[in-house]
């Protein structure tokens, strides 16, 4: 691990209280800056004119822009395409593996995705749309590694089960629950529940070390899970998107212009000599710029912008590469949100394989900042609060202020009391062999709903003009895991008339053989899926038999009413 890494070590927090009153005085502060800021520098350059053109141009350098190029260099080679990205080097925003949570995004642990209604039913529709896109993941790395885009699969994805370990009867019964409605679904076969401490401490045997032998834990595991690391792939898609098209880093886009044709004119500066700008005219811009996306998407100018605004929030872990540790663990640990903590900010001790190392992550602790990338400005929230968008964002912070509080309450935690949290599920932790370490900046959306006002909502969002030249994505969680199936929907939206020619729908089934159906409703194909991808992904733990599938009973017909509780994306 390398030195950086080792000095990367979150500050820690003030101690002091956060209240409805000041959230709200800081959001018109924010909106007082703006006016400054629009009056001193609102008006965009323009170049007199461009040093070239190109059919689509891609503004940032992480995964969902790569990901894009890549479906699109195999879909229309003859297209030229060029790359921006401000920093310099790819790859190191929240797209970096050390910014990012890695967990091969499935539904399999991640219990928020499963919620259980006020009549005690467990509803799985959101996890069995998360696993299908999932399995277009497999099934478009595997697509590349055939193709020799990416290389050996060891360096970007492993076989990692993927677990949850919860405490006392009510969660005992929840997960219980759980593990009996996911068997109406093939994606999840091969779950195995036990409440046996013995059976636990031979799945994650760290985890079970010094604990109470009267402690009620309830774990489940399954097979299917992986450990990936997006940046591995972002890099290697940029390394083949380069032998073909431009990819400028260290140039930051401050300029996004209409052209009298509907092309678009985008000019960026050089971050270390802002006397260079590189200017040029595209048919099409996709902004995958991560928490830069919103303002990026509001210099276009276009109607769609208008209605979002964004909640900046950043996570911290608990991280140790001491082979006597992490050599006894595989597997990705998720619990249960304490009550009253937003349901994603749920723990969990994670394996994962970043800079050829193995390495264990706790966490997130929630952290805050007003930059919307962590190597971003102090100044990302006031600029990209508009008039159109303050009042959405009041709003949140008075209907949701339950968020706000939970984050002033993370913020405050010591070092000590972050160490009492991974010895909750990890009891024998020693304080000296974990360090602290800050990942990336997530800005969730804030959305102005026309018969709501504004609302925080989770996920990612495909934002598209109504001319369809200007497309972008907003949003955090499930996000790159998901990323193939993400960039195929906005393939959908901004390109329908060349998806349903033969040409795109021949090459799309190439690409993603099980395109156009459910895997969930084909237990057969899910078989045939599995077995390919996992053959050519060398993934490691053999998928479950579907052989003898038997889908277990569904919800009820009549189910009661899921309670909405504020979240965030961590």
């Amino acid at each position: 691990m390398s030195e950086a890494n080792n000095n990367n070590t979150a500050a820690p927090a003030d101690g002091k209280r956060f209240s409805r009153r000041k959230f709200i005085g800081a959001a018109v502060g924010a909106a007082a800056v703006w006016g400054g800021y629009s009056v001193f520098f609102g008006g965009q350059f323009r170049a007199d004119k461009a040093d070239r053109k190109v059919d689509v141009l891609l503004i940032g350098g992480g995964i969902m822009s790569a990901t894009l190029g890549v479906y699109l260099t195999e879909l229309e080679p003859s297209w030229t395409f060029e790359v921006f990205e401000r920093l310099d080097k790819v790859a190191e925003e929240s797209s970096n593996g050390w910014n990012n949570a890695g967990t091969g995004h499935s539904a399999l642990c991640e219990l928020n995705y499963t919620p259980m209604d006020d009549k005690g039913v467990v509803h799985i529709n959101q996890a069995i749309g998360i696993n299908e896109n999932f399995q277009i993941s497999r099934q478009f790395w595997s697509h590349q590694v055939r193709k020799g885009v990416l290389g050996n699969p060891r360096e970007f994805i492993n076989s990692t089960p993927h677990m949850n370990l919860v405490f006392g009867p009510e969660n005992r019964e929840f997960i219980r629950k759980r593990v009996a409605a996911l068997k109406a679904s093939p994606l999840f076969a091969g779950m195995e529940m036990t409440t046996d401490p013995a059976k636990i401490k031979e799945w994650v045997p760290i985890m079970m070390e010094g604990r109470k032998p009267d402690e009620m834990v309830t774990a489940t595991r399954s097979p299917l899970g992986t450990d990936v690391n997006l940046g591995a792939i972002t890099r290697q898609f940029y390394q083949h998107l380069s032998q073909k098209s431009k990819i400028t880093t260290g140039h930051e886009v401050r300029s996004i212009t209409r052209n009298n044709d509907g092309s678009w004119r985008v000019s960026a500066f050089d971050i270390k000599d802002k006397s260079k700008v590189q200017t040029i005219d595209a048919g099409h811009i996709f902004i995958g710029a991560g928490g830069a996306a919103l303002p990026l998407l509001q210099l276009s100018g276009i109607p769609e912008a208008k209605q979002y605004g964004g909640f900046p929030v950043g996570g911290e872990f608990l991280v140790t590469d001491n082979p006597a540790i992490t050599s006894r663990h595989l597997a990705k640990v998720y619990g249960l949100a304490d009550t009253g903590s937003p349901p994603m900010s749920v723990p969990h001790l994670d394996t994962r394989v970043l800079d050829g190392k193995t390495v264990l992550l706790f966490g997130p602790f929630a952290t805050w900042s007003s930059k919307f990338l962590k190597n971003g400005s102090y100044f990302d929230i006031a600029k990209a609060t508009t008039p159109s968008n303050i009042i959405p964002q009041l709003q949140v912070g008075a209907h949701e202020f339950a968020l706000v509080k939970y984050l002033a309450q993370q913020l405050e935690l010591s070092r000590e009391e972050k160490m009492a949290a991974l010895r909750h599920y990890m009891p024998e932790a020693k304080d000296e062999d974990w360090r602290l370490w800050q990942a990336g900046q997530r800005v969730q959306i804030i959305k102005n709903m026309p018969d709501k006002g504004g609302v925080l909502k989770l996920g990612t969002e495909v934002v598209v003009s109504e001319d369809r030249s200007v497309s972008a994505l907003l949003g955090a969680s499930p996000g790159g895991s998901t990323s193939p199936a993400i960039m195929l929907s906005l393939l959908e939206k901004v390109f329908p008339e060349q998806l349903k020619t033969d040409a795109w729908q021949a090459k799309i089934h190439e690409i993603v053989p099980s395109y156009g159906k459910k895997l969930n409703e084909n237990p057969q194909l899910l078989a045939t899926t599995w077995a390919a991808t996992a053959e050519t992904l060398q993934l490691a733990i053999a998928s479950p038999s579907l052989e003898n599938f038997v889908p277990g009973s569904a919800a009820v017909e009549q189910p009661g009413q899921v309670k909405k509780v504020p979240d965030i994306a961590l």
